[in-house]
């Protein structure tokens, strides 16, 4: 299952607007309020990677607020519970 990491640039003020929309989007797996070069930072996962490039395009991208975006796609995941698992 395709996934990325995205990252948003928002509005002045509108951060908390902007992550409150993202959270609420299907496909966003988790979204963080980040302090840095980008104010937010999403996780989506779709079940093809044209489903994933339309939440992007469709959902995201387009909501009030939304500046601009940078998105990572994930090639591989390795993760704290995946490598307890492997023990």
């Amino acid at each position: 299952m395709p996934s990325a990491v995205v990252l948003i640039n928002c509005e002045i003020g509108k951060e908390q607007e902007v992550v409150d929309m993202v959270c609420s989007l299907g496909g966003v797996e988790k979204a963080y309020m980040v302090y840095g070069v980008y104010d937010l930072v999403a996780v989506v996962t779709a079940a093809t990677l044209e489903g994933l490039e339309a939440i992007l395009i469709q959902k995201v991208r387009p909501l009030p607020g939304v500046r601009s975006t940078m998105t990572l796609i994930i090639s591989k995941d390795c993760t704290a519970a995946a490598r307890q698992g492997q023990g």
